[in-house]
């Protein structure tokens, strides 16, 4: 899967299985709030592009529905993430997604996410 706005981001993409995703990023100085520390924004996107990734990985288009963002700790420039997606919860025509964003073990922010699954039309 080509995603221009991951690559805009350095997001690295890694193999993962159905239903799930493994990305990897790296703070850097222009992803960064007032603090110094990775903006929420840009931790959200890290989070919504592992949703694209994880709910897309049938061969039903998925887009999201609602998604809800908590933060647990600041991430630094320089820090390396590790953001891994797993399906929850998948249905006809709603998915749900639970999306965890590490470093070394320790969780920097977490994510779910629900999808609507466009089913194709019968004629």
């Amino acid at each position: 899967m080509t995603i221009p706005f991951a690559k805009y981001l350095d997001i690295e993409i890694l193999p993962a299985s159905q239903g799930m995703a493994h990305l990897q990023a790296v703070v850097r100085e222009n992803h960064t709030n007032s603090f110094g520390t990775a903006h929420g924004g840009y931790l959200n996107a890290l989070a919504d592009t592992a949703l694209e990734i994880a709910s897309n990985s049938y061969d039903v288009p998925a887009v999201a529905l609602t998604t809800s963002m908590q933060y647990h700790k600041a991430a630094p420039i320089g820090m390396a993430l590790e953001i891994r997606a797993h399906e929850t919860h998948r249905g006809r025509s709603t998915a749900t997604y639970h999306i965890a964003i590490t470093s070394e073990g320790s969780v920097i922010a977490t994510f779910t996410g629900t999808v609507f699954r466009k089913q194709p039309t019968i004629k």
